[in-house]
């Protein structure tokens, strides 16, 4: 995964017409470490999946205007939709079909 700062993520969203999923997280959680894990496993399968991640230490503005409330958070940003926040992290199969549709979606 990619790595995003606040300004290209936010840059991102701002001019996004296209779908992708970012994940927040912080260095020292474990819950977050394990997702990333698994989320890993899931690019190796889907590596054109425009999946992202952004530590969420360094995101005040999005952080914020996103009400991000805790981590790992897993936020799915479709065009001209609004975004959802999973927090919920069940296993690599759920990852997979939770991301799956936004390689059809432009």
């Amino acid at each position: 995964m990619i790595e995003w700062t606040q300004k290209e993520l936010l840059e991102r969203t701002e001019t996004a017409d296209s779908s992708f999923a970012v994940f927040m997280y912080t260095p020292f959680c474990g819950t977050c470490n394990l997702t990333e894990r698994m989320l890993d496993i899931v690019m190796i399968m889907e590596p054109k999946l425009p999946l992202y991640k952004s530590n969420i230490n360094f995101l005040p503005q999005v952080s914020l205007e996103w009400q991000i409330s805790s981590v790992p958070c897993l936020v799915i940003a479709e065009a001209k939709q609004e975004k959802k926040m999973f927090y919920q992290m069940k296993g690599v199969d759920d990852l997979y079909h939770l991301l799956m549709p936004l390689l059809t979606r432009k």
